[in-house]
């Protein structure tokens, strides 16, 4: 039976040089939504009778996105590679918008809190989008996913 879905999910630390607490926190809910509920279906390896589920490995390299995606024995199927340049921007984005958003947390008015909000749903929206679209012939995927793996992506780019 058929099971598009990532059911492990690690980043190359090695790559993630500094984070603080509010980031981890991301990461970790992140990492726990997208096992809970997700669709993924890497097309070429659902093709060749791998249905899933899958482990994936996220890193950085050169530049671009490296998405290892395995069986659930960890033998590798096929590794996915992204360029990043059309990611740069909202990911300088998300940030500036998520500190604002955590020093808001501490010392604003609710109502100034929810439009930062606002603001960071809406960045991290519309990279979800350009995320299904870069993904598009590769893998098959929905919105609520794009949008916990580009956190992702945003944490393997924190550089301190």
């Amino acid at each position: 039976m058929p099971d598009p879905r990532i059911s492990h999910i690690e980043l190359d630390d090695t790559t993630i040089l500094w984070r603080n607490a509010d980031i981890e926190q991301e990461r970790r809910i992140a990492i726990f939504d997208l096992i809970e509920d997700n669709l993924f279906k890497p097309l070429r390896p659902f093709a060749n009778g791998h249905e899933g589920p899958y482990r994936l490995f996220l890193s950085v390299r050169d530049g671009r996105l490296s998405m290892q995606v395995g069986d659930e024995q960890g033998v590798e199927l096929e590794t996915l590679v992204l360029g990043l340049a059309r990611f740069r921007r909202p990911i300088r984005e998300y940030f500036a918008i998520c500190e604002s958003y955590y020093q808001a947390i501490r010392k604003a008015t609710a109502q100034e809190i929810e439009t930062i909000d606002m603001a960071r749903r809406g960045i991290h929206n519309d990279a979800a989008e350009l995320l299904i679209e870069r993904l598009e012939g590769k893998v098959e995927t929905d919105f609520p996913t794009a949008r916990r793996l580009f956190t992702l992506i945003c944490v393997l780019h924190i550089r301190g």
